[in-house]
């Protein structure tokens, strides 16, 4: 894509792993309250929430990619902001290395993107649905409500320990890949976020071309306990620096 980054840009919000676009919503609303949005968008991805995954297609990032890619375009939205949480983020910059120009810029809060075979195993190891009914119940009921149209919450939580696996053994984005990314990039991390550290998310900022990594003291990792507000201010602040062409 080559198209100009319009005057007045949209956002389009991106749920994590096991999430839903109705999750979102809190951050969807508060985000168009601020009225200097031309359009504010949340985005399900397959195989969550009500969204379910099309017979002989994987549960994977790429898959995601692609859904986030032919949402934009459907929508007929420009190079828009993209809020990424967790998995989310990494998404929108895995799209925004296969398909360059689609995203005018990404914020992103508590995404990891160094992926190992131990730390995906260890991650994936917290999915399995035995355990969390037994342990978890009213976790796994809120699941079972949020992924009832996506084929169950069992079936969601093992698709996710599976593709979580797989980016263990094959990053879709490596050090070197993260260089062809080159919209803006703001990698957040809640200083009480257990999944990801801020020298991760330093590190990624070191190797894509216009990026920076922010601590946000006393944020935790589920996105229900962020204050939206600071959501809205982070989204707001990478806005600016794309109208005012920084």
């Amino acid at each position: 894509m080559t198209t100009s980054q319009p005057l007045v840009p949209s956002v389009v919000v991106l749920h994590g792993a096991l999430g839903s676009g109705a999750q979102m919503q809190p951050v969807v609303e508060a985000l168009r309250a601020q009225r200097r949005y031309a359009e504010v968008l949340g985005v399900e991805l397959p195989g969550h929430g009500h969204t379910p995954l099309a017979a002989q297609t994987a549960f994977d990032m790429r898959t995601f990619a692609l859904a986030l890619q032919a949402a934009i375009h459907d929508a007929g939205l420009v190079r828009p902001v993209v809020f990424g949480y967790s998995m989310g983020g990494y998404v929108a910059l895995l799209l925004e290395h296969l398909a360059p120009g689609t995203i005018g810029g990404i914020v992103t809060l508590g995404t990891m993107l160094h992926w190992t075979p131990t730390i995906a195993a260890a991650a994936a190891s917290r999915l399995d649905p035995h355990v969390i009914s037994a342990k978890l119940p009213a976790y796994a009921a809120a699941l079972a409500a949020r992924h009832s149209g996506a084929g169950g919450w069992e079936l969601v939580l093992t698709q996710t320990a599976a593709m979580l696996r797989e980016l263990g053994e094959e990053p879709l984005l490596t050090n070197a890949l993260l260089g062809s990314v080159h919209c803006p990039v703001h990698l957040l991390v809640g200083g009480r976020d257990d999944s990801v550290s801020l020298d991760d998310a330093v590190s990624a900022a070191a190797h894509l071309p216009r990026a920076r990594a922010s601590l946000l003291p006393d944020v935790p990792h589920p996105i229900e306990k962020v204050d939206v507000q600071l959501v809205c201010n982070e989204v707001s602040d990478l806005a600016s620096q794309l109208i005012s062409g920084d």
